[in-house]
């Protein structure tokens, strides 16, 4: 066991020395303006104000103390072109009626009327337009979000009925998820002046969560896609998939491979943890012990406990060969704003080919 924790340490440290968090490949360390210009000459051609986007995203990298190597710079770049090709507040087709939609999915699931949804959005805004007219015009997420914010605050019962219904969860060039902000304020290095959702739509801010998401957290992955897929899916992910995998191999239950080992929103067990159980005999382990272990599954530190390892050695010896510790989670995409049918090994593909030319560039 000592031999395995040494290799996965020495793993987990040649792979943060490439698209990882604090490690360091290029030294001695470069100056900001060298790392700026670098990021210029990786950026798209087509891309608008250079200059401004290298300052930004140099500054997030700086605040976070996460190193600027090539494979960083182009994991962040790759991501931002596939997310919204550089664009700011990139724009959505039909997105009024997108939203509205939601609105009525939502209220209906909380059992409002449509009546007193209809009439509340009729109430003249600000702007001396409907909250109804405003909402079929707009076309990005942030002017929607500014919308519903108005709305919320303005309208009598706004908070009431509509506090939770706001239907953008993602802002910014990277799509990083508004709530992911909210929870990772402490080193923000910028004033507040509103809120953590208006910072997410600058690109300053979105760049800052954005990277943190993708980068602010230790892997002992070899390739930067299964990073990729974690920001599409959630942090380890691809990590936890291929636990699932395993699980499934030994245990001979199929399990999605969707990166969640257990129920959030339950104290049941889930499938996963139901398939582990089925193991308690085999592992050694009973069931308190199997979810207290699996409850680390959304860090690091999940690899280094006696579950995840002995479920792999039960697993190999059964195949009689090694098994993948990252796999593609097997999830379908959903979103009011996807039109055709997407999964996070899609999304993740998409990026690592843009990260591979930026690479290339970078060479």
């Amino acid at each position: 066991m000592h031999a395995h924790r040494l290799i996965m340490s020495l793993a987990a440290l040649l792979v943060l020395a490439g698209c990882g968090t604090r490690q360091t490949q290029e030294a001695p360390a470069r100056k900001p303006a060298e790392v700026k210009a670098q990021i210029v000459r990786l950026l798209p051609a087509k891309t608008v104000d250079r200059e401004g986007w290298a300052t930004d995203i140099y500054a997030a990298f700086a605040a976070q103390e996460i190193s600027p190597t090539t494979q960083n710079l182009c994991a962040v770049l790759a991501v931002t072109e596939q997310e919204s090709t550089f664009q700011v507040d990139p724009t959505v087709p039909g997105l009024g009626k997108i939203a509205r939609d939601e609105i009525d999915r939502r209220a209906a699931k909380a059992h409002i009327p449509s009546l007193l949804v209809s009439g509340a959005l009729q109430v003249s805004s600000p702007t001396g337009k409907s909250y109804s007219d405003r909402l079929n015009a707009a076309r990005s997420e942030k002017e929607l979000s500014a919308i519903f914010d108005d709305f919320i605050g303005m309208v009598p019962m706004g908070k009431t009925l509509f506090g939770g219904f706001n239907p953008v969860h993602t802002a910014g060039p990277m799509q990083v998820s508004i709530e992911f902000a909210e929870q990772e304020t402490r080193n923000y290095p910028y004033p507040i002046t509103g809120s953590i959702r208006h910072e997410v739509f600058s690109r300053r801010g979105g760049m800052y969560f954005g990277i943190a998401h993708l980068l602010g957290y230790p892997v002992s992955y070899t390739q930067p896609l299964y990073r990729f897929a974690d920001f599409n899916a959630g942090w380890y992910a691809s990590r936890n998939a291929a636990f699932q995998n395993a699980v499934s191999r030994v245990s001979g239950i199929p399990l999605a491979l969707d990166g969640d080992l257990i129920r959030y929103d339950s104290i049941m067990p889930g499938t996963t943890e139901l398939a582990v159980r089925t193991l308690g005999k085999q592992l050694g382990m009973r069931n308190p012990t199997i979810r207290d272990q699996l409850e680390t599954g959304k860090s690091l530190e999940f690899e280094e406990t006696r579950l995840y390892q002995k479920v792999f050695a039960l697993a190999e010896k059964a195949e009689g060969r090694a098994l993948p510790r990252a796999v593609l989670p097997g999830i379908v995409l959903e979103s009011p704003k996807i039109t055709r049918k997407l999964t996070t090994a899609w999304f993740a593909k998409r990026v690592d080919e843009r990260y591979q030319r930026c690479m290339a560039k970078g060479r």
